[in-house]
């Protein structure tokens, strides 16, 4: 699961924070350290939930200003996304929402 997490990271801050004609964001990029996929294997073997969804909620709320807050089209459906991954208790629980929430940031990006 730590591989969907560094996804849904990675395409949140490239949504919030690539811009045209700039280097992309890469897995390696400073702005992902706390965002890596051992950082979040660390938190699951810990069973911290609290720190992956506060991790995955800054970087849904970073891509969230980036389309245009949640008053728009994309902006709401990433929040009904995000609030699936949220409601979650379990990693069992997170990893369907976690899924559809990486495909739709990949998309939009």
């Amino acid at each position: 699961m730590e591989l969907p997490l560094e996804s849904v990271a990675l395409y949140a801050l490239k949504l919030a924070y690539e811009s045209e004609g700039s280097s992309p964001i890469l897995r390696d990029d400073p702005a992902m350290s706390d965002y890596q996929r051992d950082v979040f294997a660390f938190d699951l073997r810990k069973g911290d939930i609290d720190a992956i969804q506060d991790k995955i909620e800054r970087c849904v709320a970073l891509a969230l200003d980036a389309l245009g807050g949640a008053q728009t089209v994309m902006g709401r459906e990433l929040q009904k996304l995000a609030a699936g991954f949220s409601n979650a208790q379990t990693p069992e629980q997170m990893h369907p929402a976690l899924l559809t929430l990486k495909d739709y940031l990949k998309d939009v990006q």
